[in-house]
This record gives C-alpha cells, sequence and structure tokens, in this order.
C-alpha cells in the first residue's frame, strides 16, 4: 500500500482549510503551516504590533452578506449577523475546521 502524498500548505487563513480539506477528500496528507499556530489568517484580531502580522481593525466588518462570503458547503449559522464582524468570521472559520477535522493538519 502505498503511502498518501504529503501536501505543503502555507497559511490557514480561509484559502488555506479549503485547501486542507480538499486535499483530504483527494487523499492526499495536507501539512499547513500557520504562523500563528490557529486558523483565522488576516481575520484573527490582535491589539500587539508584531512585526510582520498582519490584522484585521478591531471594529471591522464584513462588506458581503454572510451568504455571498460563505463556503459552498458550510452556510454559516443561522444566529449570525448577515453582515459579520470579524470575531464571527474567525468563529465562523473555527467551525469550518473543527466541523472538517482540519485542525490537526495545522502546525
Amino acid at each position: 500500500m502505498a503511502h498518501p502524498k504529503r501536501i505543503a500548505i502555507i497559511g490557514a487563513g480561509p484559502s488555506g482549510l479549503t485547501a486542507i480539506k480538499s486535499c483530504k477528500e483527494e487523499g492526499f496528507l495536507p501539512v499547513c503551516y500557520e504562523r500563528n499556530g490557529v486558523p483565522g489568517g488576516l481575520w484573527r484580531y490582535h491589539d500587539e504590533d508584531i512585526d510582520g502580522v498582519a490584522s484585521v481593525m478591531r471594529t471591522t466588518i464584513i462588506n458581503t452578506s454572510k451568504e455571498m462570503s460563505a463556503f459552498s458547503d458550510f452556510p454559516p449559522p443561522k444566529e449570525f449577523p448577515n453582515f459579520m464582524h470579524n470575531s464571527k468570521m474567525l468563529e465562523y472559520f473555527m467551525l469550518y475546521a473543527e466541523t472538517f477535522n482540519l485542525l490537526r493538519h495545522i502546525r
């Protein structure tokens, strides 16, 4: 039996999360390298100024509806507002990662 091919993914933002999921679905072994070690990418707000690490502003709210911003295979919870605050976007990404068992692939 052949070992699954390992695929490196850089970043665990929305694109990285979907890349991990797609690799798993195709039988690959994804390894995602995330500077912060946790999903969210630019949607993970932090107060401190960390050299080379971007962050959304504390007050950022998406300017597209949750339906237009959602992953096609994972609608946001009904109780989430239509135009989500960055903390809700981050929560949505975490729900996605947990639902599809993606966290174990993030380093």
